[in-house]
């Protein structure tokens, strides 16, 4: 048995070993290949679009001029300081200041050129109307027996708010459908929001937006929140400057770090580690470190994506699509690529001063989170927990980042309505 195991090891030992120049090359390559594109997408869009559109391979200080260096209105540091060794390549041949191509629709750009322009992608754009769609569920008129509850729920990273709606929705018992209104949101740039290519997708027009289209559209004075992923850091800063008005607060895998590991540039490398394994890993790296690179998977994925449904409807026996599919394309390259950098990378170092504004408060936290999650990290939840030392931290065994909701709606969906009703 000892021997087994020594074998195993040294096997493992030997993989690790041989990762590491297949790191090394591919990575190089990417590298090369990112420049290249750079210089490409640069004279393209400015024979298809009339400008070439500003990219983040130049020096820190083309950023946008309203940046006010409040922290919720900061570009992160992850967009112009990701290293590539061939940089100076992407700027052999451009000469001026590369500039977004003219806006439309009374400032708000949207349809790139490799972006979708079908009505489920641009749709509330081209009318100009701005506000996020929000899938509401509501109480039966008239059946309710006490005063309603509000729920606001916000989904994570390349998802929408079909992450609610086809997993918590249909589980829900006959006293919460009574006496609760849901809201599930598609965040500003997913699912069927808008996706304004003016927009740098900060943690504050994320906030605008939510307040916009559900706070003061519906008029809430009182609610709770249950946030996924990427959704975890917009709800606890929504709780933070909503302290009067949040009841219970449940984060699932939250992909939270301390201040003083909270660096834009730490959160990058921990949660899109340059590595080739495992695939999600790599995927993940490739798409927050290379901008270029990334935008012609959007182009190929997103911008086709009715194509690849259609295809897949046809492979498929029951010739319906997992809304997970579904949502993957739902986004433009602009609005995940901002998302990932200004939200997650960049509002690592808010997360505390919400987190303590919320303790001050009061205000009951709940995380779940999957023993086998490897897009957040569990040591994210380990240490939110001793940030907010009163949050309720439940762990699930063999559960991933997906698999925390998916496969358990059931119980998931009695956990949230045992918190909601528990509330004093």
């Amino acid at each position: 048995m000892d021997s087994s195991v020594q074998s195993g090891n040294l096997l493992i030992k030997f993989l690790t070993t041989l990762l590491v120049p297949v790191n090394f090359v591919v990575f190089f390559f990417l590298d090369f290949l990112d420049a290249i594109l750079c210089v490409f997408y640069r004279y393209l869009d400015q024979f298809l679009e009339g400008k070439a559109t500003a990219c983040y391979c130049r020096r820190k200080g083309d950023e946008r001029e309203n940046a006010d260096g409040d922290g919720e209105n900061e570009l992160s540091e992850t967009l112009y300081g990701r290293r590539n060794v061939f940089r100076r390549i992407a700027l052999v041949g451009v000469s001026g200041r590369c500039e977004d191509s003219e806006k439309m629709n009374g400032g708000s750009v949207w349809n790139r050129w490799s972006d979708c322009g079908c009505s489920s992608c641009v749709d509330g754009m081209e009318n100009g109307n701005q506000k996020l769609y929000v899938a509401l569920r509501e109480p039966p008129r008239g059946r309710s027996e006490k005063p309603e509850e509000n729920v606001i729920f916000l989904h994570g990273f390349l998802s929408s708010s079909s992450l609610w709606t086809e997993t918590v929705f249909p589980n829900l018992c006959e006293t919460t459908k009574q006496n609760y209104r849901l809201f599930a949101v598609d965040l500003l740039g997913f699912g069927r929001s808008p996706k304004p290519r003016d927009s740098f997708y900060i943690m504050k027009d994320h906030l605008e937006k939510i307040e916009e289209s559900v706070i003061h559209q519906f008029g809430l004075n009182s609610f709770h929140l249950v946030a996924h992923s990427m959704g975890c850091l917009i709800a606890l800063a929504l709780a933070a400057k909503y302290s009067n008005s949040v009841k219970t607060i449940t984060l699932v895998a939250p992909p939270y770090f301390p201040s003083k590991d909270g660096a834009a540039m730490t959160v990058l490398e921990n949660l899109a580690a340059k590595r080739v394994w495992p695939p999600l890993l790599f995927g993940s790296s490739v798409m927050s470190w290379y901008e270029h690179v990334g935008r012609c998977a959007c182009f190929f994925i997103c911008r086709h994506h009715r194509i690849w449904e259609w295809i897949l409807r046809r492979i498929t026996p029951r010739r319906d699509i997992h809304f997970r599919v579904i949502d993957l394309t739902k986004h433009t390259h602009h609005s995940a690529w901002h998302s990932m950098h200004n939200v997650i990378c960049g509002g690592a170092k808010l997360m505390d001063g919400y987190l303590d504004e919320l303790t001050r408060a009061g205000i009951k936290i709940n995380i779940y989170h999957g023993d086998r999650d490897v897009v957040a990290p569990i040591e994210c939840s380990y240490n939110l927990k001793k940030k907010a030392v009163d949050a309720t931290l439940n762990m699930v065994k063999n559960a991933n980042h997906q698999t925390i909701i998916l496969g358990r709606e059931r119980e998931f969906t009695q956990d949230l309505e045992y918190i909601w009703a528990n509330i004093a």
